[in-house]
């Protein structure tokens, strides 16, 4: 008997069958799963995002599947054709693949060979060839003499042979179990071979001659293979033992027994792989290894993204963001602490005097604590001038070399016009360099997360999946971290639960127009802000200056009553919170026992935990507890490298063979998946994250070619 589908996500996902039900019912009702997250745990057993989001994925694709099955039985219904054996079939296929093979031979069908000879009559003749009977009578030279019919087209023996021999190898290739077997075989026993396709030099060069078992393919050899077939650099096919699939089709459809029908049949099998099902078989696999390494990379990307998202924060620095350039010059921005844009200008390197003079005056005028330079064009010249520069006024500004991946598709934005309108496209991406070294998260998800460059092959996926699964990561990060109701931009706001792009404008425009926002509860006074949708996104605003302290902290306006409730209990009060004397209190509730102290609140066990570590730290961001970014004094070439060098790096970006590393040389290193660890390694976002801050060492130095190899592994002269 087939499983529900909250069966299948039970056992799939290892969770109880009620947990699930549970689960998918708060989906249903419109709860979104940052909420459903935080605040429904005792009803969901304590799922996290990432096991929430991977419920209502799977949830989508097996309703996906059961639409389909419903589908497909109306569909053969409809022919009066649904025998109980199909529809059990049907009910026991696990994807929509195994049901569209199933479908195959009811599919209405465009003009083939098989129907052609069907509508010459000659059917008859290829039910008898697959009786396949040593003593069939008529004989079948008699029969095939006597369906030869001019009119028809069948105007020899051999011609109603011919025919009949078609439609029997449509029947093979239409069999939902010869498919399935035949996918499998192809699976177990095939090889991706790729050939160049034209004499030019190419990135793919390494795949111009190359042949790898599919089982063994990894998924970033498919995605590449993929690119350079639609680049037309590659032909790609897939080969198999013809003998290994066509002894499992004759073991299935030719009979052992000596007949005159046997040579026929073993003709139409192999008319049927050959022409039919190999080249059908061979898509849908290359379909499947796509899929597959397309989900890998996704995983991969949103790994990563959300590992840059959350990197912490550089608090309460006066940052100068430099823009590098040489025809236009280099466009500065100074921002104060709270991102505001103090000052701007622009320096041509070439007037090196005169340049110096405008950063002098800058660095001094508004205390500038960092210059964050962007790693584009011009960036090595810059971080020299800069790193000089320093050097001379001998102050305790320091530098950083900030990735402007996506800064330009910001700065070029509506959105970016809407918030600069005075600012030209340079000076925009200078203010957002800085910014984005201030507070990643809120100026991150301004830019399109595709356009931010931590992934691998992005653009060769299904732009609508990438877009969900990122859409995904930046909506937990921003809610994890939460927003302050009187300063987050709409772009932030608009990833908040509960709230859309027209609610978060709503809130902006609501706070120009009536000044700051005294409590969360004033959220509710906002066009399209709702119950509903403040029961959503309440507990993810922070409101600092509110006279009620809950509304600084994560905890839920629903549990306000049960937090203070935890106050009297323990003899505190709202004003300690407020001035952090709670710091053990997580430790008190433990000691007493979570358990009677929720019940005696009326509030379950993870939401008493919660409330209890909110309490103790008021408007904290749990990003303070990351690795801050590594700040530079000193320029670093890549000349200046020698191998068995020990240097610390931030790593920008993990992909399928490896990460690679920022050492400050203006290229990044590359640490392969054998030199990440002593360890065997099964994918490198096991040792290492976007934004680590690591110890390396180099292993060798390419200048010519720019690349640098680095390990992480540990030396013998080293503890």
């Amino acid at each position: 008997m087939a499983l529900s589908i909250f069966e299948t996500l039970a056992k799939e996902l290892s969770l109880t069958v009620p947990q699930v039900e549970k689960t998918v019912a708060l989906m249903d009702e419109g709860n979104t799963i940052p909420f459903i997250s935080r605040y429904r745990k005792e009803v969901t057993g304590s799922l996290d995002d990432t096991q929430l989001r991977k419920l209502e994925e799977r949830l989508k694709y097996l309703r996906n599947i059961e639409a389909r099955r419903t589908e497909v039985k109306n569909l053969i219904a409809a022919q009066e054709k649904l025998t109980p054996e199909i529809e059990k079939a049907i009910d026991n296929a696990l994807t929509i693949t195994e049901i569209d093979d199933i479908y195959r031979p009811f599919r209405p069908k465009r003009k083939t060979r098989a129907s052609v000879a069907r509508e010459k009559g000659l059917e008859p003749l290829a039910e008898a060839l697959m009786a396949q009977a040593p003593d069939y009578t008529p004989s079948l030279d008699e029969l095939a003499a006597s369906l030869v019919d001019a009119e028809k087209g069948v105007n020899t023996p051999e011609e109603a042979f011919a025919g009949a021999m078609d439609i029997i190898a449509e029947d093979i290739s239409d069999n939902a179990e010869y498919r399935k077997g035949i996918r499998a075989l192809t699976v177990a026993h095939g090889v991706i071979e790729t050939k160049k396709a034209k004499d030019e030099p190419s990135v793919y060069e390494q795949y111009y001659e190359h042949s790898e078992p599919i089982k063994k393919l990894p998924s970033h050899r498919v995605l590449a293979i993929n690119r350079g077939e639609k680049e037309e650099f590659l032909k790609v096919a897939i080969t198999v033992p013809t003998d290994i699939v066509l002894n499992y089709l004759f073991s299935l459809v030719v009979k052992a027994e000596a007949s005159p029908a046997k040579k026929y049949v073993a003709a139409a099998v192999t008319d049927s792989y050959e022409r039919l099902i190999a080249p059908s078989v061979e898509r849908e696999i290359r379909n499947d290894l796509f899929d597959t390494a397309s989900e890998g990379a996704i995983v991969l990307f949103s790994d990563n993204l959300q590992h840059l998202l959350m990197q912490a924060p550089i608090k309460g620095k006066t940052v100068l963001g430099f823009d590098p350039g040489y025809a236009h010059g280099c466009k500065l921005a100074v921002c104060d602490k709270t991102g505001k844009v103090l000052d701007t200008a622009v320096i041509y390197l070439h007037r090196e005097n005169q340049a110096k003079d405008i950063m002098k005056r800058l660095i001094t005028r508004w205390g500038v604590d960092v210059v964050a330079i962007g790693n584009g064009t011009a960036s090595r010249e810059s971080e020299k001038f800069v790193a000089s520069l320093l050097r001379d006024m001998n102050v305790k500004t320091k530098y950083i070399i900030v990735s402007e991946s996506g800064a330009s598709v910001y700065s070029a934005s509506k959105l970016a016009a809407e918030e600069f309108p005075e600012f030209d496209v340079m000076q925009r991406s200078a203010v957002s360099i800085a910014r984005r070294l201030q507070d990643p998260l809120a100026e991150l998800v301004k830019i399109d997360p595709k356009a931010i460059g931590v992934g691998q092959y992005q653009h060769d996926m299904k732009p609508a999946r990438l877009d969900e699964a990122l859409s995904g990561v930046v909506e937990d990060c921003v809610n994890r971290v939460g927003v302050d109701l009187n300063t987050a931009s709409h772009s932030l706001l608009s990833y908040i639960s509960g709230i859309n792009a027209v609610s978060a404008k709503n809130i902006v425009k609501y706070r120009e127009e009536n000044g700051e926002f005294e409590s969360r509860a004033e959220v509710l006074k906002v066009p399209r802000i709702g119950a509903k949708a403040y029961e959503q996104c309440a507990g993810f605003l922070r409101v600092p200056g509110s006279d009620e302290v809950l509304d600084n902290t994560g905890v839920h306006p629903e549990s306000y009553a049960a937090a203070r409730a935890l106050l009297a209990h323990f003899g505190y009060t709202e004003e300690d919170v407020r001035a952090g004397k709670l710091t053990g209190l997580s430790k008190q509730v433990a000691k007493e026992g979570t358990k009677q102290l929720a019940a005696a609140l009326g509030v379950g066990e993870p939401t008493l935990v919660d409330i209890a570590a909110e309490l103790e730290k008021p408007g904290r961001d749990l990003r303070d507890d990351f690795a801050p970014p590594l700040l530079s004094e000193d320029v670093l070439e890549m000349t200046d490298l020698k191998p068995g060098q020990i240097l610390s790096g931030t790593v920008r970006n993990v992909i399928d063979f490896g990460a690679f590393v920022d050492i400050g040389v203006h290229q990044d290193g590359l640490v392969h998946i054998s030199e990440l660890s002593d360890k065997f390694v099964k994918h490198p976002r096991d040792v290492v994250s976007v934004g680590d801050i690591v110890r390396v060492r180099v292993l060798s130095v390419d200048v010519a070619k720019k690349r640098i190899a680095l390990s992480m592994k540990t030396m013998k002269n080293e503890g």
